[in-house]
């Protein structure tokens, strides 16, 4: 199915979990696949898994993706001791009491109050657990932003569609001008030899000989096969499953310039502004396809 380069979507964890996530990506056109990452330094770590499940789905669009982390629980902490440092005090409140000759004891209560004895910390996570509370948002954020991709490659392709069908049917009135420019023409040669030679002989064969060279530079037959052939190959290129954005680029080229070679070999006004429709459409049509995925 077709789809746009343009969506959004969203992803939650579902309620009851210790650890929940809302994932937010949206797309934009671009050449290539180009991801932005948004997210706690925590997960830096699931970068390549994140990339990972975005590219088995997605393959051009400039692709920002924001990460929002909540912990309900105290899992994650944990109390530490040092118990070297705690040594150490106890050393030297030993030797103050030897040296003075006191009797205090030398409780825990008293060294738990010196700096950095006890902590408390983070654990260090474990990224395959954390992965386990991700994927699912994730996953559902990455369902939901191709969903609305597809819808807005529907509308594109209905779009892209329509204009085709205009240029095709501005180009049918272009094949029935066709063979009137060249008839004009020799009315008009016709028309001006007699008022220069004022009623005398006319060469007919000299004036056959002129029509047939400009009928000759005049000709738009293959022009007009090979246009009308790009729109089928546009219309059937709409309809494959597969990213096509840069072959429809390409054929939008083609036609393009086609029309261009119809206008400046035409020489007839009513052609020049039926191309100039078409070039309108054709116009249209590439900014469209420049979302297309």
């Amino acid at each position: 199915m077709l789809r746009s380069m343009t969506g959004f979507g969203r992803g939650t964890t579902k309620e009851g979990s210790s650890r929940s996530f809302t994932i937010e990506i949206k797309s934009v056109n671009h050449r290539y696949f180009d991801l932005n990452l948004k997210m706690p330094r925590n997960l830096l770590s699931l970068e390549n898994k994140i990339r990972e499940c975005l590219k088995e789905k997605i393959n051009r669009g400039k692709v920002d993706v924001f990460i929002t982390q909540n912990v309900y629980s105290n899992d994650d902490m944990e109390v530490k001791f040092n118990e070297q440092l705690a040594d150490s005090y106890v050393k030297c409140l030993e030797k103050i009491r030897d040296r003075y000759e006191t009797t205090d004891d030398i409780s825990v209560s008293l060294i738990s109050k010196f700096p950095d004895i006890i902590s408390v910390e983070k654990k260090e996570e474990d990224s395959e657990e954390i992965w386990n509370y991700m994927k699912e948002p994730l996953n559902e954020a990455i369902e939901s932003l191709v969903s609305m991709r597809q819808n807005e490659g529907k509308k594109l392709k209905d779009d892209v569609i329509e204009k085709c069908n205009i240029i095709q049917e501005l180009l049918k009135d272009i094949e029935k001008r066709a063979p009137l420019v060249v008839k004009d023409y020799k009315e008009k040669l016709n028309d001006k030899i007699n008022e220069l030679l004022e009623n005398s002989d006319i060469d007919e064969s000299r004036i056959a000989m002129e029509v047939a060279i400009f009928a000759d530079k005049a000709a738009i037959d293959e022009e007009v096969v090979r246009l009308n052939s790009h729109i089928i190959q546009l219309k059937d290129t709409l309809e494959k499953d597969e990213p096509v954005g840069r072959k429809l680029d390409f054929i939008i080229q083609e036609m393009n310039r086609e029309t261009n070679t119809i206008s400046s070999k035409a020489n007839d006004l009513q052609i020049v502004n039926l191309t100039i429709n078409m070039k309108n459409y054709i116009e249209k049509i590439r900014e469209q396809i420049q979302n297309i995925e």
